[in-house]
């Protein structure tokens, strides 16, 4: 988005054992930093300057770097355009697709830690092709 200013808003997922989004609004509190932070169910959006945001978010990734996400809001806080208050309430566009999006994190966070580990990846044994004739077989005997 570019409003002239270069605002953006990140929303800052955390996916973490050791970093409640407590934790993480605390230490955007800490900056100091002329931002405005509103906290989520799933963590915290942070809306500035795209320096000061950047540089927020990158503190805040540091501290579980495999289990905190960050995704780029398309519109700012209050856009009349995405406003429950305008639009007459009920959950905002794309709230149910970053719900479902939250539901795969651990699963991303635990690869990534893996990945950190350099942790092998498991041998995947596919199943042998079977000929077409033995296959017409199997059908007609269990008809």
């Amino acid at each position: 988005m570019d409003n002239g200013k270069d605002e953006i808003t990140k929303i800052v997922v955390i996916s973490s054992d050791s970093v409640l989004p407590i934790d993480a609004a605390m230490k955007v509190y800490e900056s100091e930093t002329a931002i405005t932070i509103k906290e989520t169910c799933f963590g915290t959006m942070v809306t500035g300057p795209r320096i000061a945001v950047d540089r927020v978010v990158n503190e805040l990734r540091s501290m579980d770097r495999n289990h905190i996400f960050v995704k780029e809001r398309g519109f700012h806080p209050g856009d009349e355009r995405r406003c429950r208050a305008v639009r007459g309430g009920g959950p905002r566009p794309g709230f149910h697709y970053l719900r479902e999006e939250v539901q795969m994190l651990p699963m991303i966070g635990k690869a990534l830690d893996a990945y950190d580990k350099q942790v092998p990846l498991p041998e995947i044994h596919h199943a042998e092709k079977i000929e077409l004739k033995k296959l017409k077989d199997i059908i007609e005997s269990n008809i």
